[in-house]
């Protein structure tokens, strides 16, 4: 992570455009950048901030918000804290990956037998946890980041290689989930990203490992192309892509340990 930091600030060092947008991701593994194979590495977050780099439109960038497994109220808990705050008050552009581990965490997933199953009961209260979370979670960027624009991520269907049969219910639950998070976005006066129909069309390449749902890197390029359609329609090919660089998670965690100073100093603001 403190990576892409680095390179995107020397970057708008040698550029001789104002760049103004200060992008700041909130959420979960997807928006981590977590790869199939349980490590971290370029994910749709960083693809839009180096295309943004690109465009010399970047002047910021940090995923610091950003954690595999967070649900809407591990990100509710995350901005509260006060480099979070720091960071989102300087924010001009948000995205949010949050909702799906409210969710799928419920799905007991059988990848060598194909199957998935769960409880309805459960899922519906999950759903209404989610509907009110996001909510409060995009009043309280209301006042915490009053001069970004907000856009909500979508979320694509994470299980193609299960039995056709096996995949209607749960597909059914992604959809809700989809409209809630549509819903609440609107009702925020925030954007919502789709990227389930796109994505479809090619998910089982993008999802090669049938015991994880995390996408390669051209499935998260899907993703980033769906936010920059609606941002400023200038979109990444895949020859654009950079090389695979992962990080294991041991290492992420010792990032995490890092103290607030480094990036402060690495602030322009």
């Amino acid at each position: 992570m403190k990576k892409w930091l680095i390179v995107i600030l020397l970057f708008v060092g040698a550029t001789t455009v104002q760049a103004q947008e200060v992008y700041i991701p909130l959420g979960d593994s997807l928006a981590a950048g977590q790869t199939p194979y349980r490590q971290i590495d370029t994910g749709y977050t960083d693809l839009i901030a180096m295309q943004l780099t690109l465009t010399n439109e970047l002047q910021y960038y940090s995923k610091e918000l950003t954690f595999p497994g967070y649900t809407v109220a591990n990100v509710l808990q995350r901005i509260e804290q006060p480099d979070a705050k720091a960071l989102l008050a300087k924010a001009t552009v948000i995205t949010i990956s949050a909702g799906a581990n409210d969710l799928l965490q419920i799905v007991q997933h059988r990848p060598q037998a194909g199957t998935l199953s769960f409880s309805q009961l459960t899922a519906d209260f999950s759903l209404n946890q989610v509907r009110q979370n996001i909510g409060i979670l995009l009043e309280k960027l209301e006042q915490y980041a009053p001069h970004a624009t907000i856009y909500v991520m979508g979320y694509y269907f994470p299980y193609p290689h299960v039995h056709p049969t096996q995949m209607e219910g749960t597909q059914q639950q992604l959809r809700l989930l989809n409209q809630i998070l549509q819903q609440q976005a609107e009702r925020h006066g925030a954007y919502f990203i789709a990227v389930e129909e796109i994505f479809a069309a090619n998910a089982k390449a993008y999802l090669p490992n049938i015991s994880d749902f995390h996408p390669t890197m051209e499935g998260y390029l899907v993703m980033a192309n769906a936010f920059l359609q609606k941002f400023n329609q200038t979109l990444l090919t895949k020859e654009q892509l950079p090389q695979p660089n992962p990080l294991s998670f041991e290492s992420l965690l010792q990032i995490e340990k890092i103290t607030t100073e480094l990036d402060i100093r690495m602030s322009p603001f």
